[in-house]
């Protein structure tokens, strides 16, 4: 089952410097946190603030040539995780014909935000996340990196806002 979700924030992992996207599920508070690369967060980051460019970057080059041979994206989708690492597809459609491609989610991302595609998360992938976040545990034993770690446990989805980059 896919869960229709909305890019609830941008952020950066202060350990790593690694920029974060967050998604949130439209129907629900669960929220999917995915590092991704600064390139493709500065390309993201300018689309959800509407910032042009006077030459295309990368997924604004790869829409004007969509738009030239009439190909539109009807929705992408982050369809799995394994060993995490997200995987993605973006679903494009034609006069002729529909098709599907593989796609880092980063890139999918940029990509439906430039079309006004729909973003969804498959439900396996919700509950990996689930499962991964459980797992998970502190590195930084120290009083002051248990006391980040017990501030981020108990960070709410509504608690993401949308940063910019």
């Amino acid at each position: 089952m896919l869960h229709k979700v909305n890019i609830a924030g941008m952020t950066m992992d202060p350990s790593s410097n690694t920029p974060i996207i967050i998604l949130k599920s439209v129907d629900t508070d669960q929220a999917i946190p995915i590092w991704i690369g600064l390139l493709e967060a500065t390309s993201i980051a300018s689309a959800l603030q509407d910032i042009k460019f006077d030459r295309p970057m990368t997924h604004d080059l790869f829409k004007n040539f969509m738009d030239v041979i009439d190909i539109s994206v009807s929705k992408v989708e982050v369809c799995d995780i394994k060993d995490n690492t997200f995987y993605a597809k973006i679903h494009f459609a034609s006069r002729d014909k529909s098709f599907i491609m593989d796609a880092r989610p980063s890139d999918a991302i940029a990509i439906s935000l430039r079309f006004g595609a729909p973003i969804y998360v498959d439900e396996k992938v919700i509950v990996k996340s689930k499962m991964s976040d459980s797992t998970g545990e502190a590195v930084d034993q120290t009083k002051e990196g248990k006391k980040w770690a017990e501030y981020l446990e108990n960070l709410n989805p509504e608690d993401f806002g949308k940063y910019k980059v």
